[in-house]
């Protein structure tokens, strides 16, 4: 069963991200504004999609704690699944993802990534992209956007702990916006590069936000926060 249920996922989902993609073009020429609002339709319906599909039911502990939160904050997730670049375009209302310069060159959806209000950098750059991230960042937060970085720099699997980028204490830092701890499993259920997705339950689990600090104390904080996180996740 999972096989089928994997099989006919990843069958729909392509179908409905070249279909998206080809009916974005009359927004990229005349709607711009309503970019973001097509992202967020997209990810809305694969996110159906997958657990639907799949058998996944999606638990997002915590949400409480961005409604406090007025106006442009920072979103530091763990990062294990292509599901953890969809899940926040729902959960806060102007959402920009730090990505990776590459994806904007991607067919049909790098350009629209653009126009959604996403944050290329180019990570090869050296001290360029972190100028370039810092700048991004600011622009970000004066339009009173929630800003989505993964701090591992990819995905990883579900218990793996690598050392985290500074890019995220380099944010905060400049910013002083608070930094909001996020722990997932998604993993578990949709893994990288993985054609096979597992049912179950898939949680997102929320922490209390940080405040903003240098690189030495935020690290370790946000390490610190997700471990606590992960105690939550069955």
């Amino acid at each position: 069963m999972a096989v089928i249920r994997s099989f006919l996922f990843n069958i729909l989902a392509f179908a409905l991200t070249v279909a998206m993609g080809i009916g974005a073009f009359p927004i990229r020429w005349f709607a711009r504004g309503q970019a973001l609002a097509y992202a967020k339709l997209w990810s809305q319906l694969m996110i159906r999609l997958f657990s639907t599909v799949c058998g996944v039911q999606v638990q997002i502990s915590g949400q409480e704690r961005l409604a406090k939160l007025n106006g442009p904050f920072l979103i530091a997730s763990q990062h294990q699944s292509a599901f953890d670049t969809l899940i926040w375009m729902l959960l806060v209302p102007r959402p920009s993802y730090v990505m990776k310069g590459e994806l904007r060159r991607i067919p049909l959806l790098g350009p629209m990534l653009i126009l959604a209000g996403m944050m290329p950098i180019e990570r090869a750059d050296g001290a360029k992209a972190l100028r370039a991230l810092l700048q991004e960042t600011e622009k970000a937060a004066q339009a009173g956007k929630q800003i989505i970085i993964f701090p591992e720099g990819t995905r990883t699997a579900p218990g793996e702990h690598v050392p985290l980028k500074p890019g995220i204490a380099a944010m905060a830092a400049h910013t002083s916006l608070p930094v909001v701890p996020v722990a997932t499993n998604s993993g578990r259920f949709w893994g990288r590069n993985a054609f096979f997705k597992r049912s179950g339950v898939l949680h997102v689990v929320i922490g209390e936000p940080l405040a903003p600090a240098g690189r030495k104390v935020m690290l370790p904080q946000i390490e610190a926060a997700w471990r606590t996180l992960e105690k939550q996740i069955s």
